[in-house]
């Protein structure tokens, strides 16, 4: 393994991913998670409820967001969460595009679990800059010795 004194990211670092979130995707993800609250199947039943519209759940955006940030971490590091939290600040109806942010705000060495702790702060935007989700979690790196270690 490297050596834990050098920060192998840089506090201000920012990675991205835009989704669309169309009704038959907000209905396959609630049916593959179990959620089967009319609010993110029934057109009619969303249309009548404060929301006016079919709405993402919430484990559908965490998952997205907690996907890029693995998948991003991991195309550098060897990399696992090792914790996320979330706030829903409104809701998302259907047809919505996103763009989902994630800006790395701590990296430090962590002799204990002999990596680094990698601290990010995310949220869910539209393209008028309306936050709909927030978010916040904790990454263990490892920079692996060589890219054999991956194989």
């Amino acid at each position: 393994m490297s050596t834990l004194t050098a920060a192998p990211l840089r506090v201000g670092e920012r990675f991205t991913r835009r989704v669309v979130f169309d009704l038959a995707s907000i209905r396959e993800f609630a049916t593959l998670s179990g959620d089967f609250n009319p609010l993110h199947h029934d057109a009619a039943f969303a249309a009548r409820s404060r929301y006016e519209a079919v709405i993402v759940s919430g484990p559908h955006i965490v998952a997205l967001m907690m996907g890029l940030d693995a998948t991003w971490l991991t195309q550098r590091f060897d990399a696992v969460g090792l914790h996320f939290d979330f706030r829903f600040v409104k809701a998302i109806p259907a047809g919505t595009a996103l763009t989902l942010e994630w800006t790395v705000s701590d990296c430090r060495a962590k002799a204990s679990l002999a990596g680094f702790v990698v601290e990010v702060e995310g949220r869910a935007f539209d393209d008028a800059g309306t936050v709909f989700t927030t978010g916040h979690g904790a990454n263990l790196i490892r920079v692996p010795v060589s890219s054999m270690e991956r194989s």
